[in-house]
């Protein structure tokens, strides 16, 4: 459960990208933490592992000296949300964007699903320039409606960004009743839509690119968990406190998704730890064969992706169907060391029960773990500079979403740490920055609206 500051716990289940770690998994670049930084990064994840890299990248680029970067992680590297998710590096090219149009407008939708987009090649590009070993492919997603009200809403949201003119949704193919059944495989189909994604090995993405910033002098603190980042005197910047030690910062970035309120307690509502479940299945006999990434909708707040593995597993997420109505059990819950009990089952039969052709296949549950999300309160991340604090920053809240958000949002927070400002080309869609409208927002959490939702709507039928 989540404590009122909550913080990484000593050690997670074992999620299946670490069943075989790398060196710099509990690397340490000097004995002891530096006493000054200019930019100290809180978190060796996606993001900030993300950020360190543009950092370097940008000034080499920019031809300055890189600043001196400390990287702090509070267990080994990678062992947060980045090392226990699926694996699915999958835009949203149509649903948020409909969302956005409502909202924002068209040019808002429009820098949402394409910033998405872009980040799909731009990792691709990295993973080939630096011939990183992360079992990257390009794939086709089919994306799955098997209720007919999400089928009709999915629709409908295709049809207003068509109709916009948002470029992410021009070669989205759709399909309906029994021929998405066929196109998908997937038993009882009533919509399918098919568009382009990838998917790839986050643990050993994240650590490749941790051991290249190392290479060129950011210095990476694993085991090192920090307890405070406190302003000193304004304009002296920022003594981050850890277990073994303070350093002293010019600058000092949260990329802490769900533990974001640990050190900035000002978001306790704001940005919530969320814990999700995730399965390896594997099996020796022969089966189906299976090329894209999934998206299974079962209703509006059930849901589940599958990836297929190179090695003829798959990876499955959700489960939410034997959980998600016990809010204890994963809103709030900071806690990644123990399995959401009710949820362990969920995958036993999962491709046999869903899959056509796959009945007497002996794909079965091989590995099960959890991990810690931060949902923010508004469905986007805060990506920024943190109001009425200057020198600290945030990255963070990315909603179970962030690997085909944060590359991008890295590459933003880097600029504005470097230079003061980000131009347009590089800057986070509107709705992600920490504007001081949204960090002291009082409206309530979306996804306790949305269980608040289900469970009135339960409760009615239950007593029809």
């Amino acid at each position: 459960m989540a404590s009122p500051r909550p913080f990484p716990s000593p050690r997670g289940t074992e999620s299946y990208w670490r069943s075989s770690t790398l060196p710099i998994d509990t690397h340490r670049s000097t004995t002891d933490l530096p006493r000054h930084a200019d930019i100290v990064i809180i978190g060796a994840g996606y993001c900030g592992a993300s950020i360190a890299h543009h950092l370097v990248t940008e000034s080499e680029r920019q031809g300055r000296p890189l600043p001196s970067i400390v990287i702090l992680e509070a267990r080994q590297a990678c062992s947060g949300a980045t090392g226990r998710n699926g694996g699915h590096l999958k835009p949203d090219p149509y649903l948020r964007a409909a969302r956005v149009l409502e909202t924002h407008g068209k040019e808002v939708a429009e820098h949402v699903a394409s910033f998405e987009a872009r980040q799909v090649q731009e990792v691709q590009d990295l993973v080939h320039s630096s011939g990183f070993d992360c079992d990257f492919e390009e794939t086709m997603v089919s994306d799955v409606c098997l209720d007919d009200a999400g089928s009709r809403n999915t629709g409908v949201a295709l049809s207003k960004v068509v109709t916009a003119g948002i470029s992410t949704a021009q070669t989205i193919e759709r399909s309906t009743g029994l021929e998405a059944e066929q196109i998908s495989g997937v038993r009882g189909a009533k919509s399918c839509l098919k568009y382009k994604a990838a998917r790839l090995w986050p643990y050993r993405l994240i650590c490749q690119m941790l051991e290249d910033c190392v290479s060129q002098g950011v210095n990476l603190q694993t085991m090192t968990p920090v307890t405070s980042s406190v302003a000193r005197d304004e304009g002296s910047g920022w003594k981050v406190t850890t277990s073994r030690g303070s350093i002293m910062a010019s600058s000092v970035v949260h990329a802490t998704n769900g533990y974001s309120s640990g050190l900035l307690p000002e978001l306790q509502d704001r940005i919530v730890p969320v814990r999700g479940i995730c399965a390896r299945l594997a099996g020796q006999g022969a089966h189906p064969p299976i090329s894209d990434s999934y998206m299974l909708r079962f209703n509006d707040f059930e849901y589940d992706y599958l990836v297929p593995r190179p090695d003829g597993s798959i990876v499955v997420g959700g489960a939410r169907r034997d959980f998600y109505k016990n809010l204890d059990t994963w809103f709030n819950v900071d806690d990644d060391s123990m399995l959401i009990e009710p949820a362990r089952p969920y995958f036993d039969g999962y491709m046999q029960r869903n899959f056509i052709g796959w009945e007497n296949t002996d794909m079965k549950t091989d590995q099960v773990w959890t991990g810690i999300m931060g949902y923010s309160w508004d469905g986007f991340p805060y990506v920024g500079e943190v109001p009425r604090k200057p020198g600290s920053y945030i990255c963070a809240g990315f909603n179970g979403h962030g690997m085909p958000q944060i590359f991008h949002s890295a590459k933003h927070m880097a600029l504005l740490l470097l230079n003061g400002k980000v131009d347009k080309e590089h800057a986070v869609p509107i709705p992600y920055q920490p504007t001081a409208a949204r960090w002291n927002s009082s409206q309530e959490h979306s996804s306790l609206t949305l269980w608040r939702s289900v469970t009135k709507e339960s409760q009615v039928r239950s007593r029809l």
